[in-house]
């Protein structure tokens, strides 16, 4: 069924739904509180579980760019239509084009490196079962666990676009920001995308967090800010282009396989 016949705005997830509740309780079960030693372990065991088959399903990737952004932009949104331009020269730089794998900005993600018949991938928590992927994923993967999910995100991109979005962009934004601040990762760049949106919070970083001394300068000074398509991909390919080269072999004899772009 069209989106136009379910009547919703293509891209758009007009009642917020896309990922705020997960079909698998596992995660809000693990983080209720302590439980029996035995029960401890069992999960330390799905979730090692989870790390692994993230690890065999993102594993052969090219080098990824992860864009961020919220669900709830239809096609039309000004924000859409730039992730989706962005995507698409990303996608021609040579980088795999990463997202959540939901509608509204991810969804412009992955239609801008279809587009242009780049590799396009989802990796998201486990979703509601009346939620799907959007249509323009070639390979998509699941988390029960959101920090399973965050470590996957980071450890296979090397670079993060973020678009306009709620408290699930800004988490991901300041994750970021922190592990760039803390040098856990090094020469990553972080580009936002979304002047107008971002410029109220960009002024209470430097006017009150630098001014209390709580960030430095150059904690701000990592990040870009821009509009301009071009300008923000000249800047991951000056912190990353030295990744687009590296490629790993996958092993027929352990089920492993190399993602492939659809043909646009």
């Amino acid at each position: 069924m069209s989106d136009e016949e379910k009547g919703r705005i293509p891209g758009q997830d007009p009642a917020g739904t896309w990922g705020k509740r997960s079909r698998d309780v596992g995660e809000h079960h693990f983080l209720a509180g302590p439980r029996s030693r035995l029960h401890e372990f069992g999960r330390v065991l799905r979730i090692a579980g989870e790390f692994i088959r993230g690890f065999r399903a993102l594993h052969f990737l090219p080098p990824c760019v992860t864009v961020f952004g919220s669900a709830r932009f239809g096609e039309d949104n000004r924000w859409y239509q730039l992730a989706r331009q962005v995507s698409a020269e990303l996608s021609r730089a040579g980088f795999t084009i990463m997202t959540g794998g939901g509608p509204g900005i991810m969804e412009a993600a992955n239609r801008g490196a279809r587009d242009v018949g780049g590799l396009s991938v989802g990796c998201n928590i486990m979703l509601p079962h009346e939620q799907e992927p959007n249509p323009y994923i070639d390979h998509f993967v699941e988390f029960r666990y959101f920090f399973v999910r965050k470590v996957m995100l980071v450890k296979y991109s090397y670079a993060f676009v973020v678009m306009p979005g709620g408290f699930g962009t800004m988490d991901e934004l300041f994750e970021a920001a922190t592990l760039i601040q803390t040098k856990k990762i090094e020469e990553f760049p972080l580009v936002l995308m979304g002047v107008d949106y971002w410029r109220p919070l960009l002024e209470f970083v430097r006017k009150t967090m630098v001014a209390e001394g709580t960030i430095d300068v150059a904690d701000i000074d990592r990040i870009l800010v821009t509009d301009d398509v071009a300008i923000a991909v000249a800047h991951v390919l000056k912190g990353a282009a030295s990744h687009l080269g590296e490629r790993r072999r996958p092993n027929v004899l352990l089920g492993e396989s190399k993602p492939k772009a659809a043909r646009s």
